[in-house]
């Protein structure tokens, strides 16, 4: 949490310095946060749009080019997570985990909206842009040796043979990934420098282990061998569901088919940087 407001705490003071030495025009420019809910698209919930959704923020810097163009820097932090809704209910995985992301997108507004005249104070928008964002799935096990139950990282683990010779092929993933934001948005000016937006957005990734699960179930015995008891329980939990169960090599875990994605409805409020530096620069201006 305090790395996210040190990056919207620098992104804020480095755009008041540039506005304060006259280098932008500061009417074009806005600074607000966003509040909404961020939710999982992948493997443990059946690829749908409907997961679960959790509390999600940010803050964002906007230029606006013209009336139809802006470019846009956000930074964001939220939390998704999946579970089994599906048909292999044996299977019994879960996993949940932080994100923080930072995006460059493009706006088009649909109307000519403006901050300095009540023409169009309202505008249905679109966005696409390129983002960064850092994800590391966990889920809660109880040790049946200890007793102990905990958060895990997964992606250490290695829980489809990343990293054994079981399966050399397999790497273990990054968890620092590129994203793509697009979506939709609706834009309101309620005074001439504020501007109030809701909007949806999509993120496609290129990854498919935001929740650690991706292809098939490597030979557990071999796997507690190599990895260890705690990455042989996590990789196939579907003995807690039915005792004694556990997935012959090569059964499906996942659909490597398919990458993950996530989402992000949100509320953005921002403030033109005029009305929160404007005084300085003229204050400079004067003193000359």
């Amino acid at each position: 949490m305090s790395k996210v407001k040190t990056h919207i705490a620098f992104l804020v003071l480095f755009l008041a310095a540039l506005s304060v030495r006259g280098q932008i025009t500061l009417g074009k420019n806005e600074i607000g946060f966003t509040v909404g809910g961020m939710n999982y698209i992948g493997d443990l919930n059946n690829q749908s749009m409907l997961g679960k959704v959790n509390f999600a923020f940010g803050g964002l810097y906007r230029l606006n080019f013209d009336e139809r163009w802006s470019l846009r820097i956000d930074i964001d932090y939220g939390h998704v997570e999946g579970g089994n809704p599906d048909y292999i209910e044996r299977r019994n995985l879960s996993f949940s985990s932080h994100i923080l992301e930072g995006a460059v997108r493009t706006e088009f507004n649909f109307f000519p909206f403006s901050m300095r005249d009540d023409h169009y104070n309202w505008t249905p928008y679109i966005f696409g842009g390129i983002g960064f964002f850092t994800f590391n799935p966990k889920a809660y096990y109880t040790d049946p040796f200890t007793g102990e139950a905990d958060w895990y990282e997964l992606q250490p683990l290695g829980t489809e043979g990343q990293g054994s010779p079981l399966t050399p092929d397999r790497t273990p993933y990054t968890l620092k990934q590129l994203n793509m934001p697009f979506g939709i948005g609706l834009k309101y000016r309620p005074s001439k420098s504020l501007t109030l937006s809701v909007e949806y957005g999509f993120r496609k990734t290129w990854t498919d282990y935001i929740d650690d699960v991706s292809t098939t179930y490597v030979d557990n015995a071999q796997l507690a061998y190599y990895m260890g008891d705690l990455t042989a329980g996590l990789a196939d939990r579907s003995g807690e569901v039915e005792p004694g169960y556990v997935n012959a090599a090569g059964i499906k875990r996942g659909d490597d088919s398919l990458d993950d994605w996530y989402a992000y409805f949100n509320v953005n409020l921002t403030v033109k940087l005029d009305l929160l530096f404007g005084w300085m620069l003229k204050k400079r201006c004067d003193n000359k």
